[in-house]
């Protein structure tokens, strides 16, 4: 596989979920496992629903995510591009006009469907006349573009699918300009796809009916076409799909509820292919087992309440430099942060749980004391530091000589007066971290 040019290329009309992470994820690691590049192109021909607000979030979102993209475009911003195009279809006779109503063409299509005819527009415009033009435009009426197709089998090898092919015959001639001279997606997506040398299109299965025509308009309009493959889409466990409209499972409402990016894209990127979800520490890592070819062709079901046992999992695995301006910006930084970091990542949930151990570490907290007289026996026994993780085994040996304490009855009592808590990190981890003067204080000494 040469060296890709590929696109992401929603329309800014709502927020981005985790589907929609799906096809921009596996646009952006085949560029990077294959050192090629990644293009954000917002759909933006919508003048009346699209927002600069959502496009700034999937934005912002993608580069949560950590898919950053090497070049944006906006579609509203090339329309000069499109109409050139129109004008070479229209002059290939390729492109004509239409007159017919959404109604008239509603009832045309239930005549075919009573005759058991398949319904497909049947190219009445192009038995129009000069003169009936004219009459119709002299009613009011402007026309829309349709795209001749020619009616043979469009053949392609699918990067998932594998062979695939629509009879083009089995379709209407697809309008391309609307009556009011804008474009309806399918001109601006095959332009755009030519002008900025894609050379392949990793899109949803939705589109599938879509590529048959696309390539012939990118021959028509440049003699080539690039290279397709279509994914499995997400759905839940009832086999519904996402909706951005509804905003379920958006990025940004992951986001806010403390998931990881890192854990989003292996859910995202993983479910319904050939590889088991798995946390994964980079997108590096996730770019390197990643294959277009382990796609399966089933549904990607996915449970949504897996993200959050993900997102555990990768804490668990992630390394101090990593995470270290995360920390920082958390109040744990110097010499202990990596150590700390250490200790505490294997009992995090999510990422936010880092206050509550640097609460433990650094603050004043209120102990729990279950037996005040064993605390400050305790107290007393505490070597002298520096300490490190050899002073928790060597002090509760000595506390448990002289008070005959062992098992849970030693060491219940001395975790709920360090850290206030039933369960946590390791203490042997811990104890150098909170260090001798708050021991001390906790334990009542």
């Amino acid at each position: 596989m040469p060296s890709p040019v590929v696109r992401f290329a929603p329309s800014p009309t709502g927020r981005i979920h985790l589907g929609n992470a799906r096809t921009a994820l596996l646009n952006y690691l085949t560029a990077a496992r294959l050192h090629g590049r990644f293009v954000l192109r917002f759909d933006d021909t919508d003048l009346a629903r699209s927002t600069e607000a959502f496009a700034q979030s999937i934005e912002e979102d993608l580069l949560w995510l950590g898919a950053v993209p090497d070049a944006i475009y906006r579609q509203s911003q090339r329309l000069a591009l499109y109409e050139a195009a129109a004008q070479k279809l229209k002059d290939a006779g390729l492109l004509y006009p239409a007159y017919e109503t959404q109604g008239e063409l509603d009832r045309r299509r239930k005549l075919q469907q009573s005759r058991g005819l398949p319904p497909i527009y049947d190219r009445a415009a192009l038995k129009l006349t000069d003169a009936d033009r004219a009459k119709l435009a002299a009613e009011g009426r402007a026309p829309h573009w349709r795209f001749k197709l020619a009616h043979e089998v469009v053949r392609w090898d699918d990067l998932v699918r594998g062979e695939s092919h629509i009879d083009c015959a089995s379709l209407s001639d697809p309008v391309l300009v609307r009556e009011d001279g804008s474009f309806l997606y399918t001109l601006p997506s095959v332009v755009d796809d030519l002008d900025m040398g894609i050379t392949h299109v990793i899109r949803g299965e939705d589109h599938v009916t879509n590529t048959a025509v696309q390539i012939q308009i990118s021959h028509a309009l440049a003699g080539r076409a690039p290279l397709y493959a279509h994914h499995n889409l997400l759905v839940d466990a009832t086999g519904a799909g996402l909706s951005k409209r509804t905003g379920a499972l958006s990025i940004s409402s992951l986001r806010e509820a403390g998931v990881e990016a890192l854990a989003v894209a292996a859910l995202a990127v993983l479910t319904g292919s050939s590889d088991e979800v798995h946390p994964v520490a980079s997108l590096g890592e996730l770019a390197e087992q990643f294959d277009l070819a382990h796609i399966s062709r089933n549904a990607a079901k996915f449970d949504p309440a897996e993200l959050r046992s993900l997102t555990a999992r990768t804490l668990h695995m992630l390394e101090y430099d990593a995470v270290a301006d995360r920390l920082a910006a958390m109040g744990v930084a110097g010499p202990q942060a990596e150590a700390f970091w250490r200790a505490v990542r294997g009992n995090l949930e999510t990422f936010a749980d880092v206050a509550v151990w640097r609460a433990v570490v650094q603050d004043d907290i209120a102990p729990v004391i279950e037996d005040a007289a064993f605390c400050r026996a305790a107290a007393a026994l505490l070597p002298p530091e520096p300490w490190d993780e050899t002073t928790w085994s060597a002090w509760t040996q000595s506390v448990k000589t002289q008070t005959g304490a062992k098992g849970r009855a030693l060491f219940h009592p001395l975790r709920l007066a360090l850290t206030g808590r039933e369960t946590g990190p390791e203490l042997a981890k811990l104890l150098p971290l909170i260090g001798a003067a708050r021991v001390r204080k906790r334990l009542g000494a």
